[in-house]
């Protein structure tokens, strides 16, 4: 999911060559401070978004502070276009808003995906502009401030089925 996060689609073995991305998966899950979902299309993985509260010390792209976790977004090629980020954005920005009072994300400054971003109430902050150490372009960061939500349980309505059809 790494490579497809972060634009290295026609790379294979990326954290070989690039072992700073390591951050974003290693040990991923075994601290509250994670988060994350997949979606599901016929049986198959077709994305993933995840988030990590990270260090300063990690040099993370889209870091702000160390209670603003990083998200990560990655969709296989095949089911991009339609609406699997879309879907999986609503879904995980309700689980956040549970857990985070914001979330930001780095995206090169030139990325279509920053409108996608936008949409969903990110806004790019400001002096934020810097060079990729992966891709040596331009990066920006973005940040969503989340209205903090109590936690839904099953029993109160929520069908976890909703964002994965």
């Amino acid at each position: 999911m790494i490579k497809y996060a972060y634009g290295l689609d026609d790379k294979e073995n990326v954290l070989d060559f690039y072992p700073e991305l390591n951050i974003y998966s290693e040990l991923y899950g075994v601290t509250p401070k994670d988060l994350g979902l997949y979606a599901l299309v016929d049986n198959k993985i077709a994305g993933a978004l995840w988030c990590r509260q990270l260090c300063k010390e990690h040099g993370a792209s889209g870091f702000i502070d160390e209670n603003t976790p990083v998200l990560s977004m990655s969709i296989f090629p095949e089911f991009r276009e339609k609406k699997v980020g879309t879907t999986m954005m609503e879904q995980f920005l309700l689980e956040a808003s549970t857990c985070y009072e914001q979330i930001s994300i780095a995206l090169l400054s030139d990325s279509t995906a920053i409108l996608f971003y936008e949409k969903f109430g990110f806004e790019i902050v400001e002096g934020s502009h810097k060079k990729s150490k992966i891709h040596k372009r331009e990066i920006l960061i973005m940040l969503k401030k989340l209205d903090k939500k109590e936690l839904v349980r099953p029993s109160d309505g929520y069908d976890p089925r909703r964002w994965m059809d």
